[in-house]
């Protein structure tokens, strides 16, 4: 009798992260992921106590998946690290279309925090630190720079919309200067 294969519980998320990138996370259950690692259910079960528990474990992953994206195009040095993150958020929406849906675009009722409360927290300093803005004006100086990144990325992710990066890159500049003005930082 060969001896059998162990199925490690890393090689279970990526092949859960594969189905959502594949037909979006409302697929993954227990015999999609062993489908898709030629394995019998047990694996599954036996690594995760409940497929909310895999569920979860797959949105940690795209959270890093996500961060690669950031640190990739940080390290570019394109831009500058405020822009870079909007740009990096825009790209992970078109080239990973349903992980970013997975990640910001379901239902958070009932959840606590999230992963992003501390890119957030990052972002909210870097435009205090660039504009001066007191801690408050900052916070909303941000968020309304992201509600206007998401809503590009959203277009991006739902095949709405599709433009070249010099495009996207402009536009983000364009409202970036478009906020300082508002905020008299002309």
């Amino acid at each position: 009798m060969p001896p059998k294969v162990k199925i490690t519980k890393e090689e279970i998320v990526d092949a859960a992260v594969e189905i959502v990138r594949q037909s979006g996370a409302q697929a993954i259950n227990a015999r999609t992921v062993a489908g898709l690692l030629n394995c019998s259910t047990q694996p599954v079960f036996s690594n995760f106590a409940t497929m909310d528990e895999l569920r979860l474990a797959v949105v940690e992953k795209a959270n890093q998946l996500c961060q690669e994206y950031t640190s990739r195009e940080e390290k570019k040095g394109n831009y500058p690290t405020y822009k870079a993150n909007g740009m990096a958020y825009i790209r992970f929406a078109k080239e990973e279309k349903e992980l970013f849906k997975l990640l910001y675009m379901r239902d958070r009722t009932g959840e606590e925090e999230s992963p992003e409360t501390a890119v957030n927290d990052k972002m909210e300093s870097i435009v205090h630190q660039n504009t001066g803005l007191t801690e408050g004006k900052a916070k909303l100086f941000h968020l309304e720079m992201w509600a206007y990144v998401h809503g590009i990325a959203t277009m991006f992710a739902t095949g709405y919309l599709d433009m070249d990066w010099e495009l996207v890159s402009k536009m983000l500049t364009d409202a970036y200067q478009g906020l300082r003005k508002q905020y008299g930082m002309e």
